[in-house]
């Protein structure tokens, strides 16, 4: 534009809008358009300028200068970008009214507007599209939106889709989910079961450790109503990862564990003293099946869980994931992974950063999950500013393009707007989303700890706190929504039936349940059965034709000059002019496999094309990059091959597939590392899954890990895979460890572990130097 438009020549606010004016006339609103017909081509005024009208700048009075208008308009629109970005900041998400600094952008003096401004009308067309609106108005609403008891980021998001989708929804209905009377009842009733069951448990088990969800008892009506929600969105499986906190009550009231059950096992002192007798209570999974209101059926799995915390949470993603491939749901809409964390964790544990990585990958994702930050604001002991550098626990969740949705735990019609929100946000984008509800811990770590040792002030306010079924029902009593008889009958209801199966515990024994789906009735664990060796060798002509299949290319694929030496060795090995190879011996086992209706799913660190450049497996066309994966195209009926380059993880990729493993027993699944010692980084997935799982919680693993044992000339960097710590693990049939030293041994071992019934972990000690061996090589007859 040129200097001849009044007042606005540096405006970038009128120049972005006569930009798009130009391009479509239409993508402006009819003030803007008519504004801009009243210039030339080239930005010369025709007639006299009609902008701006009264009724669109100016209440009734004398008309704002023409020069002033856009200037104005313009700084309204930074307010309200400012509201957006950092409303957060300021918004009441703290139950106990932590003072926070208020940022100078989202107030009027910093933008330089008199109190006479108030009354001007400004357009404001994604927030209101039916014209423009007064100043106060469109900060009552901004205030209304992200400034109550929920604050959004959602800037940091890059597509600019997402990030419009979520203002129009935000801001069209104020963040403010209208709820009927049966939705708060609802709502009050979870809450009511969370309440009663917490305080029973105290009363009735003095001194136990509950890791009570006391301060948090909004969790379960936020749960209640994601299944709910995802119920209806077509979800038939569910998998949920939490840690301790409120574990109990998850069991209880949203998975269906017997509280009887529960009961027993606090009386089950054993469980906790002797080594071998299983896991403490608040590690354990459960499942079960929950109905929505309109009848739909879904599965609800709760992943057992050690003291790692975060650790569970890639696999509970690995869980889902074969649920979904078994299901056939390669859109990833049927199924949803539910993740809790901790405040302190989320913050503080790697395998966070790791989990949520795998979010977008191909190999990796599974539709989205709701991520839910118990944010109690304290680790054990250790308060925020000493546990974090971020201003919130959430902060490395921005990673993703998703936004984080702050609410305050003792508002649960707030609670139940963030999971319609989230969760409508999840069904379209496919993505992420984290929901922060701030709240607090009622007693300490566990209810034999005294939190006022190190943080008295906070936990001089707790104790004046009512909990939050008693604020909720203050607030229906004066909507009038539900008498206080009502609340009176329904937690008279609860407390009955928990002191019924307080009764039942005492006297009798749960009957015993099969504890895994039943896809794994066909397989067992325990000690290694001597009758269950199959056939691992397989017919020379299959053999030949499995391998001479793997050498054919598509006629318009350009192989790189190099590989061709590769297909035409591996001719060779087909014809019996030379042995076969290491890598040769392992294609050939998952071809055959494959040929038998095996699933094989292959990942890792560069597993493609193989650290030491021996795989191949997947192959990339020269000039356009497109890929080739002959493992999937052996001109024979076959299951799906699975190859998967990892990202850059040990512990998050590791626990994937181990997750993965847990809920597809009929797939050989393996894990390979880039070199052996890398494996060092994976090492609670080891020690806390892998190699107790069966004996703690009577789950069954057949996960292979490939580990390059090294130990040949590259000093103490890349030298072991830790031979010696794996066989210190192996007691008690729980793992195998294996060292082969030829293509053949290699060959076998890996179909017997596919083919046998027996469901074991299985360590592989693969090679370096002997992948190309001149001695470490096997015929044809030997497979």
């Amino acid at each position: 534009m040129k200097q001849s438009l009044p007042g606005a020549g540096n405006l970038a606010f009128v120049e972005q809008l006569y930009a798009e004016y130009r391009r479509n006339p239409a993508a402006v609103s009819a003030v803007w358009r008519r504004y801009f017909e009243d210039l030339g081509g080239d930005g010369e005024w025709r007639t006299g300028p009609s902008f701006p009208p009264r009724s669109i700048f100016n209440p009734a009075g004398p008309p704002a200068p023409a020069t002033e208008a856009p200037e104005l308009q313009d700084r309204v629109q930074r307010l309200v970008r400012a509201y957006r970005v950092r409303g957060h900041i300021v918004a009441r998400v703290d139950p106990l009214g932590l003072p926070r600094p208020r940022p100078p952008e989202l107030d009027l003096d910093y933008y330089r507007f008199a109190a006479s401004d108030l009354d001007r009308e400004f357009l404001c067309e994604q927030m209101h599209p039916g014209g423009p609106l007064p100043l106060r108005e469109i900060v009552q609403r901004l205030q209304k939106t992200y400034c109550g008891s929920i604050g959004v980021q959602f800037m940091h998001i890059e597509d600019v889709r997402i990030r419009r989708w979520l203002q129009e929804r935000m801001e069209r209905t104020q963040n403010h989910l209208a709820l009927r009377r049966e939705t708060q009842l609802r709502i009050l009733t979870r809450l009511t079961d969370a309440t009663v069951f917490e305080e029973f448990i105290r009363k009735k088990f003095v001194g136990a450790k509950s890791f009570s969800l006391e301060g948090a008892e909004s969790l379960i009506p936020l749960l209640d109503l994601a299944i709910e929600h995802a119920g209806e969105d077509g979800v038939t499986e569910i998998v949920f990862g939490m840690a301790h906190r409120g574990r109990l009550n998850v069991l209880a009231n949203i998975i269906g564990k017997n509280p009887a059950q529960i009961f027993r096992e606090f009386n089950d002192s054993d469980a906790e003293l002797h080594v071998g007798s299983g896991d403490v209570k608040y590690h354990l999974g459960y499942s079960g099946d929950w109905v929505t209101a309109t009848g739909k059926k879904v599965h609800l799995s709760l992943c057992f869980n050690p003291s790692h915390l975060e650790h569970v949470n890639a696999v509970a993603l690995g869980r889902l994931r074969a649920k979904q491939d078994r299901l056939g749901d390669a859109a990833r809409e049927r199924g949803l992974v539910i993740l809790m964390h901790g405040d302190a964790s989320f913050a503080g544990q790697g395998v966070v950063q790791e989990t949520l990585n795998l979010s977008q990958l191909a190999g990796y994702t599974v539709g989205g999950t709701l991520h839910v930050i118990v944010d109690n604001r304290i680790g054990f002991t250790t308060p925020p500013g000493q546990g974090r550098s971020t201003m919130y626990a959430s902060s490395v969740g921005k990673m993703l393009g998703s936004p984080v949705l702050h609410v305050n735990g003792e508002d649960p019609e707030a609670v139940a707007q963030c999971v319609h929100l989230a969760m409508e946000f999840r069904r379209t984008f496919r993505r992420d989303v984290i929901l922060n509800m701030y709240c607090y811990r009622r007693w300490g770590h566990n209810e034999a700890d005294e939190p006022s040792f190190t943080q008295p002030r906070l936990y001089d306010t707790i104790a004046k706190r009512p909990n939050v079924r008693e604020g909720y029902l203050q607030h229906l009593r004066k909507l009038e929504g539900v008498t206080e008889a009502e609340a009176a009958t329904i937690a008279q209801q609860r407390h009955d039936r928990l002191e019924q199966l307080l009764a039942e515990s005492q006297q009798a024994t749960e009957p015993a349940r099969w504890p895994y789906p039943d896809y794994w009735r066909p397989f067992a664990g325990g000690p290694e059965p001597h009758d269950d060796e199959p056939a691992t060798k397989v017919d020379r002509q299959q053999l030949v034709a499995l391998l001479e299949a793997q050498t054919n290319l598509p006629a318009d694929f350009h192989l790189h000059p190099k590989l061709h030496r590769l297909l035409e060795a591996r001719r060779s090995m087909a014809g019996g002019e030379r042995p076969l190879d290491w890598a040769t011996a392992e294609a050939l086992a998952i071809a055959s496999l494959a040929a038998q209706g095996v699933r094989v799913r292959l990942t890792g660190q560069d597993t493609e094309r193989g650290t030491f450049s021996q795989r191949h497996a997947v192959l990339h066309d020269v000039h356009d990059g497109h890929t080739y994966t002959p493992l999937r195209h052996l001109g024979v009926p076959q299951a799906n091959v699975e190859l998967v380059n990892s990202p850059l993880s040990e512990v998050g990729a590791v626990g994937f597939e181990y997750g993965y493993s847990l809920d597809s027993p009929e797939t050989l699944v393996m894990w390979e590392a880039q070199f052996g010692d890398f494996v060092n980084a994976a090492q609670v997935m080891i020690d806390q899954f892998l190699v107790s799982a069966e004996n703690k919680w009577c789950r069954l693993s057949g996960l292979v890990l490939l580990l390059p044992h090294g130990l040949e000339g590259q000093g103490p960097e890349h030298s072991s895979a830790r031979l010696e710590r794996f066989l210190e693990l192996a007691a008690d049939d729980n793992i195998q460890v294996v060292q082969p030293s030829t293509p053949a041994q290699y060959f076998h071992c890996l179909r017997r572990q596919a083919l046998r019934r027996w469901r074991k972990p299985l360590i592989v000690m693969t090679p370096k130097s002997l992948l190309r061996h001149p001695q470490a090589v096997s015929s044809l007859d030997e497979l």
